[in-house]
């Protein structure tokens, strides 16, 4: 059976097509994610490819040592020195590198640390010599990636504990409610600190700690809903007829739920990068070296005679960020039954 959307669902897919900027911002942040998730291919200091006495070799991927090219050490080529290169070539092989042949952590001894861009180093380089469009690659790939698993993994426990609370109510959502004023009451931003400096800090531990806080704004949206729609005649009845519980509150609940849900996410998201970014920024974020945001934003204010880095990371954090907001806005005025009511499927009379 071929599966379709529903009449309100393709209503409101033709009310987001109808916001030209969301639609824009929606395909630039799908291409902008694409694109950092392709890093090791266009950015990294180990060549693609290459082709030595009719083989095949993929240095990104594994490290041959230098005696596998005619080399005299049995270590990892270092593949910024010409050694290796004149080896291959001289054997008649061929060599393909990334279009940017810096990884995030690759030093360039050939300038002074900072520098200016060039043809070399496209957004030039930080204060340790790295080049700044390869860091910003693989920035916002561990940015995107840590903002999505924090997003979905605050709906799935934020949805939950609104859900219970609506739809049972009486002392459930009572002490639930006086738990989350005494949980949204903390101050969350120095006990981000005092915890990433008690334990050593890295993607998921990070993740993990974000969690702790990052759910409850949702539980207050899907509580009001689920308080509002268990009271629905239909709702009523699929528990007279003995529908369990869960059933009802999957089937006949939840989806009016995660329209509010949904509207919110990709403002979870921004906040969530924002967050990253400013405890990258503090020092309390990711490892020191790792690429990030928040570092490259540290690096521009300390190092204001490289005014480049300030410029790239700004650029880059702002337009990640306002694609969001308009990805945000557009879903929520798809999603408004004001909205929807005005725009009519293909086909149909206006």
């Amino acid at each position: 059976m071929r599966w379709q959307l529903s009449a309100l669902n393709r209503r409101r897919w033709q009310s987001f097509k109808q916001q030209r900027f969301g639609v824009a911002a929606l395909w630039c942040f799908l291409a902008i994610f694409f694109t950092s998730l392709c890093a090791n291919f266009l950015a990294n200091d180990r060549p693609l490819l290459v082709i030595y006495k009719n083989s095949a070799y993929f240095p990104f991927l594994y490290d041959h040592p230098e005696t596998t090219f005619g080399g005299e050490l049995d270590i990892k080529p270092d593949w910024q020195d010409d050694y290796i290169l004149n080896l291959i070539e001289k054997a008649g092989g061929k060599v393909f590198e990334a279009p940017i042949p810096f990884s995030y952590d690759t030093i360039n001894y050939h300038r002074p640390a900072p520098a200016p861009p060039s043809s070399e180093n496209w957004l030039g380089t930080d204060d340790q010599g790295r080049d700044v469009l390869a860091r910003i690659l693989y920035g916002l790939r561990t940015s995107i990636l840590f903002g999505l698993t924090l997003t979905l993994g605050s709906s799935l426990i934020g949805i939950t504990v609104g859900a219970i609370q609506g739809f049972y109510g009486g002392s459930i959502d009572l002490y639930g409610q006086r738990f989350l004023e005494v949980w949204s009451g903390l101050p969350i931003l120095y006990l981000l600190i005092i915890l990433s400096g008690l334990i050593d800090t890295g993607f998921w531990s990070l993740l993990v700690i974000l969690l702790l806080f990052s759910w409850m704004p949702l539980v207050d949206l899907v509580r009001a809903e689920f308080l509002k729609a268990k009271n629905y005649e239909y709702v009523l009845a699929a528990r007279a007829m003995g529908l369990q519980n869960h059933r009802v509150m999957i089937r006949h609940i939840l989806p009016n739920a995660l329209v509010a849900t949904v509207t919110f996410m990709p403002f979870l998201l921004c906040g969530a990068i924002t967050t990253l970014a400013s405890l990258d920024f503090l020092g309390f974020g990711l490892p020191t070296g790792s690429p990030s945001l928040g570092e490259l934003i540290a690096q521009g204010k300390h190092n204001l005679q490289a005014p480049w880095l300030g410029i790239a990371a700004f650029m880059t954090t702002s337009l990640l960020l306002i694609l969001l907001v308009f990805i945000g806005g557009s879903v929520r005025d798809a999603l408004d039954p004001r909205m929807v009511s005005k725009s009519t499927l293909p086909g149909q009379p206006s």
